[in-house]
């Protein structure tokens, strides 16, 4: 669902801005410390911002907020004091998700923003106001205007408004495309939504059905989507920059729209999220309807490997196997281990047929990332250093860090079968889950430079965190927009 939040840059005063807007509160920064800002909005008050500081024992860290009334223009309005810390990108990012979530019920806000990556704080501002709800709307509306004053002025703002008004509302279509449930989205309803995508961002599209996935040789999809009425989708979105492009990277994303489980299903409260497995094609989809706002002077294509994976009478079993794109064969062991089935097909097409520079797929792949690395840090697996350290670098400028995990080459005999190429699970006697799965994926990769980002445990929150929402977190957006455009 679209955010509704607007922000927008403004000149002059804080309160002269808010008397234009006729804004029902004001918000000043202040750094840690804390150090009380020469505020002009707070002359009127009977006391001083120090004491006021002090008062609540206010330290000016990010995402901190201290209120108290003042009057603007004659009307009484509230004066927020927000901690901005040291007003680095994250602490930006923090402070206006803090910002955001106190303003919600009222139509504007006008806030100062120091010195810094005003498009950090933009996004966590927005990011903290998307919403998701299917029925009534929410009792308190997300705030309707946040108008910012930096001392470089509207003209000087506009741009970095923009850029982070972009990561935002891409890091929300890859919520909203992850967050819908599984009865509305199936394959085919995933592929509409990506060719509504290619329409508005001019990119070109190409949906393969059922009937061309077998006349491919897709044996992945085929099989994982074999046990639903609904059948599976190969999307491929294609991005071309004007001019003459500097590389050409391939974006792979799991699109499983439903996980059972198939045969060897999950128990209930397994499924409950399982809406959102998947995110990884998500984020493909909401990566590539940015980048030519954003001006990426690569060439783009994203893949979305996209089933349902249900249990019926024509449900593949354990011990089947499967002969992948390209004719590699993979052993069923655990019909819930599907997601590397489906992405095997499609990095096995984007080698052979796509010739790309790199390859990044993204995947709500393992629990075992999940218990290793928690909620907020995705796994990282590469056969490459320079891509690992970008993909790294770019994480952590985004907010959504990675943590690279090593892919074991004596883990490899793991993933030996008897009768196939490989297995989809890895035997006993090793364990490392998620090093199993990269491992599995890197058979399909060819000699391509290529990156595993597992996305299992950040992919969804229980809670509202800063400028995470509950649901689905849209997670691996603005890190591979980051790496994109640097």
């Amino acid at each position: 669902m679209p955010i509704e939040t607007r922000i927008h840059g403004a000149g002059g005063t804080v309160t002269g801005t808010a008397v234009d807007l006729g804004a029902e509160a004001v918000a000043v920064p202040v750094r840690s410390g804390p150090v009380a800002p020469d505020a002009e909005v707070a002359k009127p008050l009977p006391f001083t911002l120090d004491e006021l500081l002090a008062l609540h024992g206010a330290k000016g860290e990010a995402g901190e907020i201290v209120a108290a009334p003042v009057q603007v223009g004659g009307e009484l309005r509230e004066l927020l004091l927000y901690g901005v810390g040291e007003a680095t990108p994250a602490e930006l990012r923090k402070a206006g998700a803090a910002l955001a979530r106190r303003g919600r019920g009222r139509a504007a806000l006008v806030a100062g923003v120091p010195s810094g990556d005003l498009a950090a704080f933009v996004e966590g501002a927005l990011l903290a106001s998307y919403e998701f709800r299917i029925g009534a709307a929410a009792p308190k509306r997300p705030l309707g205007t946040l108008a910012v004053l930096t001392e470089a002025g509207p003209d000087a703002d506009a741009p970095a408004i923009e850029r982070g008004t972009a990561r935002a509302r891409a890091t929300a279509l890859a919520r909203d495309l992850t967050n819908t449930p599984s009865g509305e989205k199936d394959p085919s309803w995933l592929a509409a939504r990506a060719e509504e995508v290619a329409r508005e961002a001019g990119l070109t599209v190409r949906v393969r059905d059922e009937k061309e996935l077998v006349e491919g040789g897709f044996g992945g999809l085929l099989a994982v989507g074999s046990g639903s009425a609904r059948p599976p989708r190969l999307i491929e979105l294609s991005y071309a920059p004007e001019g003459t492009p500097d590389r050409h990277v391939v974006l792979v994303g799991k699109g499983i729209t439903f996980d059972s489980g198939g045969l060897s299903l999950k128990p209930n409260d397994g499924m409950k999220t399982m809406k959102t497995d998947m995110a990884g094609g998500g984020v493909v989809i909401a990566v590539m309807s940015a980048l030519r706002g954003l001006g990426v002077r690569a060439r783009v294509t994203g893949l979305v490997a996209a089933a349902e994976n249900m249990p019926s009478g024509g449900s593949m079993r354990p011990g089947d196997v499967i002969a992948h794109f390209g004719g590699k064969t993979s052993e069923v062991l655990n019909t819930d281990a599907e997601g590397r089935l489906v992405l095997a097909d499609a990095l096995a097409y984007a080698d052979a047929e796509l010739d790309p520079d790199a390859v990044v797929d993204v995947a709500t792949l393992t629990g075992a990332a999940k218990v290793a690395l928690g909620l907020r840090h995705g796994a990282l697996f590469s056969n490459d250093d320079a891509l690992a350290g970008a993909l790294t670098a770019a994480g952590s400028a985004a907010g959504e860090p990675l943590w690279r995990l090593p892919l074991v080459d004596d883990y490899r005999e793991a993933i030996d079968s008897d009768v196939a190429d490989v297995s989809n699970m890895g035997r006993g006697g090793f364990n490392g889950g998620a090093i199993a799965a990269a491992l599995f994926l890197r058979e399909f990769v060819g000699d391509r430079t290529w990156a595993h980002l597992d996305i299992a445990g950040p992919g969804r929150a229980t809670a509202d965190d800063a400028e995470v929402t509950r649901g689905a977190t849209g997670y691996g957006t603005r890190l591979l927009l980051d790496w994109l455009t640097a």
